[in-house]
């Protein structure tokens, strides 16, 4: 058995491989699709109404909502929390 791993996280792994930060801005996008599609459902909003309160196409938001879509700006995202009664926080956290 290699011990070279014994007592690492998978987080060491990813930085080792330089894949921490790739996975980590995925893992946000991932997060933030899951919480618009639970605010959308919670709140009975449907796409196309989202799509309405935006001023843009419903293939649009299915692209915002896609969770493997990584090109959404923050701006977009502060959008879709106004549209949908939502605030978008922000924070920068220590690493």
């Amino acid at each position: 058995m290699n011990d070279d791993n014994v007592g690492s996280d998978f987080d060491d792994f990813l930085r080792s491989e330089g894949n921490l930060e790739a996975a980590e801005h995925i893992a946000s996008k991932r997060v933030l699709a899951f919480q618009i599609r639970e605010a959308l459902t919670s709140d009975a909003i449907s796409v196309s109404e989202l799509a309405r309160r935006m001023n843009t196409s419903r293939s649009s938001i299915n692209r915002l909502l896609d969770p493997d879509n990584p090109s959404v700006t923050l701006e977009t995202m502060e959008r879709v929390a106004t549209a949908i009664g939502r605030r978008l926080v922000v924070q920068i956290l220590p690493a």
